[in-house]
């Protein structure tokens, strides 16, 4: 079996996104070209969901958008988790909306 690679921060391909990427040889590959932040926004972006409706459709949409030619999540803030870099003013402004809903 394929050892998928992981991103910066999130070092773990969850376990529902490696099945359905390794169900996709050509979603694999896609995956292993794609560089460790671009992985790391993908990962994220499929734990972030709270309901798992909405994180299994994220899964979904990995294999298909990757095959589209995507290299990371359209319209997606970005890995909050990231400790090497500030968040910037826009992005902290949406979390900061979020946080108060």
């Amino acid at each position: 079996m394929i050892q998928l690679l992981t991103g910066t921060i999130h070092d773990v391909v969850t376990d529902d996104l490696q099945k359905a990427l390794l169900q996709d040889a050509t979603a694999a590959k896609l995956w292993q070209s794609l560089t460790p932040l671009a992985r790391n926004e993908w990962i994220c972006w499929v734990i972030s969901p709270k309901r798992q409706e909405t994180r299994n459709e994220h899964v979904k949409r990995v294999v298909e958008e990757l095959k589209q030619g995507m290299r990371r999540p359209c319209c997606w803030i970005g890995c909050i988790h990231r400790t090497d870099k500030d968040i910037s003013p826009s992005v902290r402004g949406i979390l900061e909306r979020s946080s108060k809903a």
